[in-house]
């Protein structure tokens, strides 16, 4: 299993600095990747709470984290397909050029209304979206020149250069739903889950995506099933996995692999508790879980 951590990236703690400690020491303790998420704005008056009150831009940050890392992936789980892709595919392409690809691309289909109203975009027909999103992706990334006349998206005969070096970045896909895994297994490299999966419920999704999988004449063995662990340490063992003392979490990774899970990454940002701490004692407590669940060489 690759184990991965999620860098500080949404409130107090999330400095350059943090941003660059907790990069440099998890690609020092045998980590496989570092990982980020995307919020884009916090309506007035909303819920969501204290994890995407305040949120580092992620293609930004593993930028800056890829100048001071040599070998750790560099993964985004997700960027909502409200942006436009052509220009998100030339901003991995080159960021997968400058890490010497190391980049892991997870993409989403947003949830939130008022970020499509931002940025522009129909909230409706999102799942129709995201699967030509893909496709302009690949394009763009591919193609010489490209060329693209869709529903959602246009881009007349064009080069867009240059390509990603050593290739393209692999692509997961999120969501909950049925239809989203269908999708992950058909268009993707990767299905990524989200903070609110029910991780006791994995091994059913895992299934879904492994039967679509076969039925689209595509290989499982390749394929990757990443886990966003929203790891909480606590004195006591919770009834939630990954929440609890470190042993207990490390049990629940093992049931985690059996279950087919290919790939955990801590998320801290997405403990309540944790994102609201001084940022001090927030990264005395990161600077511990890095050392207790770091990967066993």
């Amino acid at each position: 299993m690759r184990i991965g951590f999620a860098v500080p990236q949404s409130g107090p703690w999330a400095t350059p600095e943090n941003m660059r400690r907790v990069a440099t020491r998890a690609e020092q303790l045998g980590y496989h990747d570092l990982w980020t998420f995307q919020r884009l704005l916090y309506p007035v008056g909303h819920e969501m709470g204290p994890t995407y009150r305040s949120v580092h831009d992620p293609v930004v940050t593993l930028a800056h984290l890829s100048a001071v890392t040599h070998r750790v992936g560099l993964c985004v789980a997700v960027i909502n397909a409200y942006v436009q892709p052509v220009v998100l595919a030339k901003q991995l392409a080159t960021l997968q050029t400058l890490s010497g690809g190391r980049l892991t691309a997870g993409i989403g289909l947003g949830w939130l209304p008022e970020e499509f109203e931002a940025a522009g975009t129909a909230f409706e027909r999102r799942g129709r979206r995201g699967e030509e999103f893909v496709e302009v992706l690949r394009k763009a990334w591919r193609d010489d020149p490209v060329e693209h006349a869709g529903r959602f998206y246009r881009v007349p005969a064009a080069h867009v250069d240059p390509k990603p070096v050593p290739g393209p970045p692999p692509i997961l896909l999120g969501g909950t739903a049925e239809v989203a895994l269908r999708r992950a297994a058909r268009l993707a490299d990767g299905w990524v889950s989200s903070s609110r999966e029910d991780l006791t419920a994995i091994a059913g999704r895992v299934e879904l995506i492994k039967a679509e999988l076969a039925a689209s004449g595509r290989e499982a063995s390749g394929f990757r099933f990443v886990c966003r662990g929203v790891t909480q340490v606590r004195d006591k063992p919770g009834e939630r996995p990954l929440t609890g003392p470190y042993d207990k979490i490390r049990a629940d990774l093992e049931s985690l692999a059996a279950a087919g899970v290919t790939d955990v990454f801590h998320d801290l940002n997405f403990d309540r508790e944790f994102v609201t701490l001084d940022p001090g004692e927030a990264m005395r407590r990161a600077e511990e879980a890095l050392e207790a669940l770091a990967p066993r060489r």
